[in-house]
């Protein structure tokens, strides 16, 4: 294909995208002829082939192949209301690989939706694991402010950490040693450097709690506190459990630290890559 006749079908499926319930889509009836097809017929049996493929491995087709009406106009200015089908991105991805390869138009449209699939990963994969490290710098705010709340009340930074590893063995069931050993974390570095979002989230709010119930009923002394402490961790652990979430089972994350690198660096990549478009206009 020519440059020329790329960029237009770039331009006709970009065009093409709408929004149903906040999820990018396409209209089934709209796409027959930019996969080259003629008649609706033809590409209707095209799209029965994805829906298979879709099943296959265990995805809901609804979620991916939603049935609609949607108005056509006739002639003389005159409306008819027919069946449509809205396709998810990964329903176009796999009409594409389920049609014509002969057709230019579905070579085009494989690479295409191919590519906006695994971008959509790769965005979605940078998000989580933002949210992971927001997490991770949020704990140790609050664990900051704990420590302080507590060295006023004549807990010292050994007291605090014997308080923080009495409440973790509340929350995973197991004391700090044999955590360390699951994740697969070094010693000499913080458990929660290796914990997926939702166990630092649970950390962070058992320690949320441990600073308010500290202030608020005037507790003192590490025993009274470390005693709090494990009562609110033992109370997120009893939460989670009845949520079917077992937190010592989950799987250990990568280090959070080489993540929070790894943004960074994507970051500062993306910048400079803005600063050398922005030389050659």
């Amino acid at each position: 294909m020519k440059t020329a006749e790329i960029q237009q079908l770039f331009t006709l499926f970009e065009e093409a995208a709408v929004e149903f319930e906040g999820v990018e889509c396409w209209s089934a009836r709209e796409l027959v002829p930019l996969f080259g097809y003629a008649k609706w017929e033809n590409f209707a049996k095209v799209i029965e082939k994805a829906k298979d493929a879709c099943q296959q491995v265990g995805n809901e087709i609804s979620d991916h192949f939603p049935n609609v009406r949607k108005m056509v106009r006739l002639g003389f200015g005159s409306e008819r209301e027919i069946d449509d089908i809205l396709l998810s991105r990964y329903a176009c991805y796999l009409v594409a690989q389920n049609g014509d390869p002969r057709k230019p138009q579905v070579a085009f449209a494989q690479t295409y939706f191919a590519v906006q699939t695994r971008r959509a990963e790769l965005i979605e994969q940078r998000l989580l694991e933002s949210e992971r490290v927001k997490a991770r710098a949020k704990l140790q705010e609050t664990e900051k402010r704990l420590s302080g709340v507590l060295y006023e009340r004549g807990v010292d930074d050994k007291g605090f950490a014997i308080i923080r590893s009495k409440g973790d063995q509340a929350l995973f069931s197991l004391n700090t040693f044999q955590l360390k050993r699951r994740l697969g974390a070094p010693e000499k570095r913080p458990v929660a450097d290796f914990l997926p979002t939702i166990s630092i989230k649970a950390k962070d709010f058992a320690a949320e709690m441990t600073s308010v119930n500290v202030q608020q009923k005037e507790l003192h002394g590490q025993i009274s506190i470390e005693r709090e402490h494990v009562d609110n961790n033992t109370a997120v652990r009893r939460m989670l459990l009845e949520r079917g979430i077992v937190p010592e089972n989950l799987p250990p994350a990568e280090d959070v630290k080489k993540v929070e690198r790894r943004l960074k660096s994507e970051e500062k990549k993306a910048i400079q890559g803005k600063n050398t478009s922005k030389k050659h206009l």
